[in-house]
């Protein structure tokens, strides 16, 4: 075992990492950039370096700087994480080169696996089963476009190097082949230095099933079981769990091996993950190898019981697997949720901002641990952000992994239900409600899983348009009235906001809006206390009381107690029949605002423009793409919301560009009179 360890990463794997070398003994060393100064990692961590500004490029992506801190602190091993420099050949040589333990394969081991074309060769000629497409390395677009269409479509392109979903296109038919291509080589290029691809028949209703895999330096290998990641957006995974549904047990022993047999292929040392697609026949093919530990891997703890970090740690520093194949059981049904700061009724775009608020479910951090009865614990979260922390536009969104634990799978969905309705965040834009939405679905709760489920799904998903029942509205009528309160009232009566005027009482119309809906309130003041008018719906309030954003109290008969968080003109109520957000602007809040003239099109999140597709002055239709801007190294394209005339281009390709920053100078076409 080592004495110090240095932590080339953030975020929660970073926080993971430190949980486990502390308990240990090991002493840990986390690096930052200029944006995660006073991130959680940072505080997680025994010692703490500076690597550079925000930028990965300029900070997690110096290899040559992370090695000098080594140096300088004296550890003796570095764990990379996943994303970043985890599967980095380069790096991983460096670190041998002078004398540092890479915790991780070795750099043979990430080079054959690293690029997705030779990693398939070389599974062809260990015997493991392969998808039938274009792995060659002629990458000229005539010929891309001739394999595609030999193989028939609808087809995959995928980046050769890398992975997270990042340069993938499905392409139907042969008309989307040029443009679909030209894209995932851009985001191949932005996202890993490397613009190869390659074409994969595209397999209808797949599911994404994984195994994890170990092996040691003394020979042994083996694999913990199956994760099915198959839920996903923009081929990124949203919910995991373990075991696969319905797997039948000759095809995860199947898998099982076929992933030991590709590990041993490429001399693998250290934890991986080997990627498979399963297809409506129960037939699978090997689609990759992560050379790495996965954001996942919290679902194959809770089932096996295992610390997969310690066993890292353990393997890079000499030792035996702990455990044979013959020892590993699988112990009831886990599942993961990726909570991230992004918008999923905006086509999912990232989101950026400060956590105002955040409170979690009762649970544990980082534990593998079971109670007495050994039983894993029910609810745990991995994050390496909390409230008061900023979502930044230069790293990954996730704010947090919501794992839990059940007996079988539907005690783990329902607890996962009761957990994400007791998540609030309250800052950026969050998926957490989607992911509500997601638990109850019917595909979803009955194991219908592949990978397009979401997408199949979208009516089911997407977000409720259903009025605020009265309890709601009368909770945000208290909410507003707590607020007003001023602390000390009730000892300084020039300061009690009761409604006493000489005459009748005070009532007052407070306006909430949802989306296109206006939901009006009248709250009346009484001497006996408030009273609140929604429709043809009368509710007493009685024994209001806020305790920080907890506001509480009796509506008619029924009580209530949610948390109350004003962020912008936006009032978040949590705790009341899910989660709800009502706009809500004080009656003076845009007194003198100037007309908005419009007349361009605005930046929906924080990026950098890489292409430009029109002219100043050119004439387009509507939908017709104007620019391309790249977000967390994905891709959105902004195009015409009419046909009209592009009157100025405001940005350069390379220009970085703030969230509602306007793009496009442009005029619409005025439709000639009848």
């Amino acid at each position: 075992m080592f004495d110090t360890i240095l932590i080339a990463n953030r975020g929660e794997i970073a926080c993971r990492v430190a949980a486990t070398a502390r308990r240990l003994g090991v002493r840990t060393v986390a690096v930052y950039s200029d944006a995660d100064a006073d991130a959680r990692h940072v505080r997680a961590c025994d010692e703490a370096y500076r690597l550079g500004p925000a930028p990965a490029r300029e900070s997690y992506l110096r290899g040559d700087a992370i090695l000098q801190i080594a140096r300088r602190c004296g550890a003796q091993a570095i764990h990379p994480g996943y994303g970043f420099l985890s599967e980095n050949e380069g790096f991983a040589q460096a670190c041998a080169d002078t004398g540092v333990v890479f915790i991780g394969p070795p750099p043979s081991a990430i080079s054959a696996m690293g690029l997705k074309a030779e990693s398939k060769r070389l599974m062809a000629a260990a015997g493991v089963p392969l998808v039938p497409g274009y792995h060659g390395e002629d990458q000229d677009p005539a010929l891309l476009a001739s394999e595609a269409a030999k193989i028939g479509f609808p087809v995959l392109i995928k980046a050769s190097a890398g992975g997270g979903g990042k340069g993938m296109r499905i392409v139907r038919e042969a008309g989307e082949f040029a443009a679909a291509l030209a894209s995932c080589k851009r985001e191949a290029t932005a996202s890993f230095g490397n613009d190869a691809v390659l074409v994969e028949r595209y397999a209808t209703k797949p599911r994404h099933v994984e195994i994890q895999v170990f092996a040691d330096a003394h020979g042994h290998a083996l694999y913990l079981f199956e994760r099915d990641c198959s839920v996903q957006r923009r081929h990124q995974k949203v919910i995991e769990e373990a075991p696969a549904p319905g797997l039948p047990e000759a095809t995860r022993r199947a898998m099982g091996e076929a992933a030991v047999a590709a590990a041993r292929a490429v001399g693998y040392v250290g934890a991986g993950t080997v990627e498979f697609i399963l297809d409506a026949s129960g037939a699978f093919y090997f689609m990759e190898m992560n050379t790495r530990l996965q954001v996942e891997h919290p679902v194959t703890e809770m089932i096996t019981g295992l610390d997969l970090v310690e066993w890292q740690l353990r393997v890079a520093g000499g030792e035996p697997l702990p455990l044979a194949q013959s020892d590993l059981r699988v112990n009831g049904h886990a599942i993961e949720a990726r909570v991230y700061a992004e918008n999923p009724d905006r086509g999912f775009l990232p989101s950026t901002g400060t956590l105002v608020h955040l409170r979690t479910p009762p649970a544990v951090q980082f534990t593998v641990g079971a109670d007495a009865s050994g039983r894993p614990a029910a609810v745990r979260i991995d994050s390496g952000i909390g409230e008061g922390d900023t979502i930044t536009p230069f790293y990954d969104p996730m704010i947090a992994k919501l794992i839990v634990w059940g007996e079988d799978r539907a005690q783990a969905i329902a607890r996962m239900r009761e957990s994400l309705a007791r998540f609030e965040a309250v800052g950026p834009s969050t998926n957490v409600d989607f992911l509500g939405r997601l638990m109850r679905c019917r595909s979803f709760a009955e194991a219908d899983l592949d990978t397009a489920l979401i997408e199949r799904e979208r009516e089911a998903l997407a977000p409720r348009t259903a009025a605020p029942p009265a309890i709601v509205l009368a909770t945000a009528a208290a909410a507003v009235l707590t607020a007003e309160t001023p602390r000390g009232a009730a000892s300084d009566p020039w300061s009690v906001a009761d409604g006493f005027r000489i005459g009748a009482p005070l009532a007052r119309t407070l306006v909430f809006t949802r989306g296109e809906s206006r939901h009006e309130v009248v709250l009346e003041y009484g001497r006996g206390g408030h009273a609140v008018r929604t429709g043809d719906t009368v509710l007493c309030l009685a024994a209001l009381r806020r305790d920080g954003a907890r506001v509480s109290g009796i509506a008619g008969e029924s009580r209530f107690d949610a948390s109350a968080v004003v962020a912008g003109e936006t009032l978040y109520l949590f705790g009341i029949d899910g989660h709800w957000q009502l706009g809500y602007a004080p009656p003076l809040a845009h007194a003198g605002d100037a007309d908005d003239t419009g007349g361009s099109l605005a930046a929906p999140m924080p990026g950098k423009v890489i292409a430009l597709m029109v002219e100043a002055g050119a004439t387009v239709r509507r939908g017709q793409p104007l620019l391309v801007m790249e977000a967390m190294k994905m891709e959105h394209t902004i195009a015409a919301p009419a046909d009209g005339v592009v009157e100025a281009l405001l940005y350069r390709v390379g220009d970085q560009v703030a969230e509602g920053a306007a793009l496009v100078g442009f005029a619409a076409s005025v439709p000639a009179p009848a």
